[in-house]
């Protein structure tokens, strides 16, 4: 295979942000070398003998340079602006401290012929021996708070080897540019809509060996933390519900309500009880506690939860005066000395009310059984003749 003509054809590179790597750097180069010489170095303000070593292949690669030290985010987000001048559409991302294998460009490569427009990261074996405990831990804390900024689970969002297709991100701003910046743009390539995807790629912890990081623990760690919450906070009130309204297809809704309201291999008992609970909960008489309480007990009693949740919201904001209304009334007939004295009067007191609770209380205790008993039975009429026609 012609790595060198395909790396062409498919208007990739390769990306190697690079700060103080000398002893790892010119194996990464060469390494790379053997499959495309579409290579953009960034040197990120380097102090040790980076400039020799990248002057050394000539122009055999691509050098752009920081003077000073600017963070891992704004190297790439230069190399990208720069990759994207010259008419690249994709960039791969390899780190420069010798971790990542360049036999594995190839993988990265596929993608972009099968799945085109996709962000790619290559996934670790973070069970692997020689794994620092700090970056397994790291890892599954970012995995989990980009399952919640995106509904997109990974199982490793932390790696530098990445395929970014460039050309589809041009319209992004960021606002990072140091090491939460591969948080940050993996996030934000979601939320426009670009596929974002693990494939498993090999990686080299030397045992017994430090592996030269310029990630600062406390530093770098609140970084993210911080961005985290900004992310969290937008995915919130704006990418959540947004992604909820986008879904809400006549496909999707369809296939929701067959699959949790009409699902077949439910039996017609348990269909019919949970719709009956869940008007008895909504009608009970524990305001501001009955959808969690209800929640709670269909949960050990095993009900259909999306049939509960539906059929409590039978006390939505309209329906409140009727429910309250009718309590009163059929508790009036469930007491010795009934009063009339609470609805509808121009002056209620405490008083009042205290006198009237009892009375209120037994018949909305009374008419929730009642109409949880009649939405159950209808329910179990329902979907028994339904299942008779099928």
């Amino acid at each position: 295979m012609d790595y060198h003509r395909l790396f062409k054809s498919l208007k990739c590179c390769v990306v190697i942000p690079t700060y103080n790597n000398e002893g790892t750097l010119a194996t990464v180069i060469n390494d790379v070398l053997a499959y495309t010489d579409d290579i953009i170095v960034v040197n990120d303000g380097a102090t040790d003998n980076t400039r020799e070593i990248l002057t050394s292949f000539g122009d055999r690669i691509q050098v752009t340079t920081h003077e000073v030290n600017q963070g891992k985010g704004r190297a790439l987000r230069n190399a990208f602006k720069y990759a994207l001048q010259k008419g690249y559409d994709y960039a791969i991302t390899i780190d420069s401290d010798g971790q990542h294998f360049a036999s594995d460009l190839p993988l990265f490569l596929q993608e972009i012929e099968e799945n085109p427009g996709t962000l790619v990261i290559g996934a670790r074996n973070m069970s692997q021996e020689n794994v620092p405990g700090k970056s397994s831990f790291g890892n599954k804390f970012s995995n989990f708070w980009y399952q919640v900024e995106t509904g997109i689970k990974l199982d490793d969002t932390q790696s530098g080897y990445r395929l970014y297709p460039i050309s589809r991100m041009r319209k992004i701003r960021y606002l990072t540019g140091r090491f939460e910046f591969e948080v940050e743009v993996i996030v934000k390539a979601a939320w426009k809509g670009i596929p974002v995807k693990n494939i498993p790629i090999k990686v080299h912890y030397e045992p017994g060996k430090k592996r030269i990081t310029h990630f600062r623990p406390f530093v770098d760690f609140t970084r993210i933390s911080i961005l985290n919450t900004y992310l969290v906070t937008l995915a919130l009130w704006y990418y959540i519900p947004f992604r909820f309204i986008k879904s809400l297809t006549r496909e999707n809704i369809r296939n929701f309500i067959r699959q949790n309201l009409l699902n077949p291999e439910e039996s017609v008992k348990r269909k019919a009880f949970s719709i009956g609970f869940g008007v008895f909960m909504g009608i009970f008489p524990v305001w501001g506690y009955q959808l969690i309480t209800g929640l709670t007990l269909s949960h050990f009693m095993k009900l259909n939860k999306t049939l509960f949740v539906v059929a409590a919201h039978i006390s939505i904001p309209p329906m409140i005066p009727f429910i309250i209304y009718g309590s009163y009334k059929l508790g009036a007939l469930l007491v010795t000395h009934p009063r009339n004295d609470l609805l509808f009067h121009a002056g209620i007191s405490f008083d009042t009310i205290k006198a009237n609770l009892f009375q209120y209380v037994l018949g909305a205790i009374a008419l929730a059984a009642i109409a949880g008993l009649i939405a159950m039975v209808l329910t179990f009429l329902y979907f028994a003749v339904r299942r008779v026609r099928k």
